[in-house]
């Protein structure tokens, strides 16, 4: 690893890295902000995963959440949305919703992607094993949050590994992306047209999965804007709902009258979030 950046916040340290990933075969950066606890021993991590677009700086620098790690002794480690690089394949007609910046958080299948779209296990296993040994990080103690895609990649991380996770939030998460234009796209590239091959990424399905087979239950909180515009096409707030009401699976759903889908929402609310977390970890 190598340190690309650095600020004390909160009384905490503000930092970013950049590391050869070999899941993704390509270089990669993440930020991590170890509260000023860290410096006396060792502290829970929460894994953030952001949206479309975005890289590892946006929640950073954006969601104001420093002041409330560093309340609730926690570290925050984001890493970035997608690999990145000139050989990294991009979408040929630039668009935000595929490719640099929207990994989706699965293991590609599908070429060109499959030979560094493995956003899955970059998040579940490289990146722990990196971070863990190098920080003071209580690998036994880590919860995952996200918005919208993020929302998205941290519903379905958590609920295929409810063991390695104390708790999982999200913010306007992609509740199904079998049932959405986003996630039609972006499955359909990355793993083939194959639906039953999607159904692994699909908290809607997950959800089912888990009543069936009777899987332990997370703690789960999610926060949804009633304003936000990609409310009923894309995000699917209601079929979770219905779904975990007909699996008799429990789970915060929190509809917030007034918020968008904005950064603006996620910190209006960012706080609970992290005292909801610092409640298991």
């Amino acid at each position: 690893m190598k340190q690309i950046d650095a600020h004390k916040s909160f009384g905490g340290q503000q930092l970013r890295f950049r590391h050869t990933s070999a899941v993704l075969n390509c270089d990669m950066t993440f930020s991590i902000y170890l509260p000023p606890q860290a410096e006396q021993h060792s502290v829970p991590a929460l894994y953030w995963l952001s949206g479309l677009t975005c890289t590892d700086e946006n929640f950073m620098i954006k969601a104001g959440a420093q002041q409330y790690a560093a309340k609730y002794g926690i570290a925050i480690i984001t890493p970035d949305t997608s690999p990145r690089g000139e050989h990294v394949p991009n979408d040929p007609e630039g668009a935000y919703d595929i490719g640099l910046g929207a990994g989706f958080y699965v293991n590609a299948t599908e070429s060109p992607w499959d030979q560094h779209y493995h956003m899955y296990d970059y998040v579940v296993s490289e990146l722990p094993e990196l971070i863990n040994p190098q920080f003071p990080i209580d690998g036994t103690k880590i919860s995952i949050s996200g918005h919208s895609m993020g929302g998205h990649g941290a519903l379905i991380i958590a609920l295929r590994n409810p063991k390695q996770y104390k708790s999982v939030s999200a913010f306007a998460p992609i509740c199904s992306p079998i049932n959405c234009p986003w996630g039609n796209k972006a499955l359909s590239l990355y793993l083939g047209d194959d639906q039953a091959n999607w159904k692994q990424y699909d908290t809607i399905e997950l959800i089912k999965q888990s009543a069936l087979n009777n899987l332990e239950h997370l703690p789960i909180l999610i926060d949804q804007g009633d304003q936000d515009s990609f409310l009923q096409e894309q995000l699917k707030i209601k079929l979770l709902g219905d779904t975990c009401y007909e699996a008799n699976y429990p789970m915060d759903i929190r509809i917030q009258v007034g918020y968008d889908h904005s950064y603006y929402f996620i910190a209006s609310f960012i706080e609970e979030h992290i005292r909801f977390h610092a409640l298991y970890l």
